[in-house]
């Protein structure tokens, strides 16, 4: 028989808040019943829930008392206005998987309350490392992200903030502004998320047709190979890597390169020590991106 804590953990629907005035209040009301103010977890989405983010809730749930989901589509961080438009919204079916989850508030604020002025003059920008990768083929892409991660995490004032190792270099770059901005609060990474096949979960995984869905599961493979190479050096982990992917026609490849994890610059041909490969690759109409941890040389 299920405990009396167990039952209500099952039952429990996140409290919707649309306002920042309102999510501070609850966590102040949180504080008031507890007599202390509570350890608060954020866990920043674009909505379209999936497992990967389930992980990142109930790993959020471990560590906090109280644990705040924002969903947001947020248009600085799309350069393509039609990629924006089709990203997929319904807040009913992710407020339903969160229920039981260990969320305690879903903060879904409308684009005028993050950003009411409109045009957003006063950006965070992500340097040099912002303008490579997922930044080179998406100009602009990471300055929309850290200014909106900057804005929730100002919005809700959490003590630590988690995402998913799928996004390595958003990660990174997140890291290094909490870093840089001296901001009172740390980084929780999750690892990736995995369907049957290995394949990376993804909210963008819903836009694959069959044919498409099967040849995205060499992503992993090409990773795979890069890693069955890491003892034979980089020249070695590439080749293996784009042999991997070069076998199947549908998956075009956007990149592929090994960074060092402190940097996330490419490293050098002589290298040897931890690197992370990482990849992405248009499948069909649809980029997605993965990447893994090796170790170079002996």
């Amino acid at each position: 028989m299920a405990s009396a804590e167990s039952e209500a953990l099952a039952a429990q629907v996140p409290v919707v808040v649309t306002t920042v005035a309102d999510v501070r209040r609850e966590i102040q009301n949180a504080a008031t019943t507890a007599g202390t103010r509570p350890v608060v977890a954020l866990v920043p989405t674009m909505g379209a829930l999936h497992q990967g983010h389930l992980a990142l809730v109930e790993r959020a749930a471990e560590i906090a008392d109280l644990v705040v989901v924002s969903i947001f589509v947020n248009p600085l961080q799309f350069n393509d206005p039609a990629d924006l438009e089709r990203y997929p919204r319904d807040l009913e079916s992710d407020l339903a998987l969160l229920t039981g989850r260990g969320a305690d508030l879903a903060f879904a604020p409308e684009v005028d309350e993050l950003y009411p002025t409109g045009d957003v003059s006063t950006r965070v920008t992500a340097g040099r490392v912002g303008s490579l990768f997922e930044g080179r083929s998406r100009p602009g892409h990471f300055d929309g992200v850290l200014t909106v991660v900057a804005k929730l995490i100002n919005s809700v004032g959490p003590d630590v903030v988690l995402f998913g190792q799928k996004d390595a270099q958003q990660v990174f770059l997140v890291q290094r502004m909490l870093t840089d901005l001296n901001m009172p609060t740390t980084v929780e990474v999750v690892e990736t998320v995995r369907d049957d096949d290995e394949l990376a979960l993804s909210s963008r995984n819903r836009f694959l047709d069959p044919r498409e869905r099967r040849a995205a599961a060499t992503l992993p493979h090409v990773l795979e190979a890069a890693g069955s190479a890491s003892d034979r050096g980089i020249d070695a982990v590439l080749a293996a890597a784009q042999a991997a992917a070069m076998g199947e026609q549908l998956v075009e490849l956007d990149y592929l390169a090994v960074v060092h994890p402190d940097t996330f610059q490419p490293v050098d041909d002589d290298y040897t020590g931890k690197a992370r490969v990482i990849i992405a690759a248009k499948v069909g109409s649809t980029r997605l991106i993965d990447n893994a941890a090796i170790y170079l040389g002996h």
